[in-house]
């Protein structure tokens, strides 16, 4: 599975009820896992983004509508980022 970080800032529907940031991210893992994928971490941050997810999912289109999922419940805007492991940034770079 491809890897990948989303950077989330919360809407002001998300801050707004920010007392249950941990419940939603709760059902964000289960979203993620019904849709193929798998958080391995969520973190709050403090700084530029308010939660940070690193996470693993089939492919690119997975990765697309599980953020547009997200983001459609109004509590967080995403960024999305691709992530390369070692070895396949080893793999990346013998074809340059």
């Amino acid at each position: 599975m491809a890897h990948y970080v989303l950077l989330l800032n919360w809407t002001e529907q998300g801050i707004r009820g920010v007392k249950d940031t941990v419940k939603r991210a709760a059902s964000a893992r289960q979203m993620v896992e019904k849709m193929g994928g798998r958080v391995n971490d969520c973190q709050w941050t403090l700084g530029a983004f308010d939660l940070v997810l690193t996470l693993e999912a089939p492919d690119d289109e997975t990765i697309t509508a599980m953020s547009i999922k997200l983001a459609g419940l109004g509590n967080v805007r995403t960024t999305t980022l691709r992530a390369f492991s070692e070895a396949e940034m080893e793999r990346i770079l013998q074809k340059v």
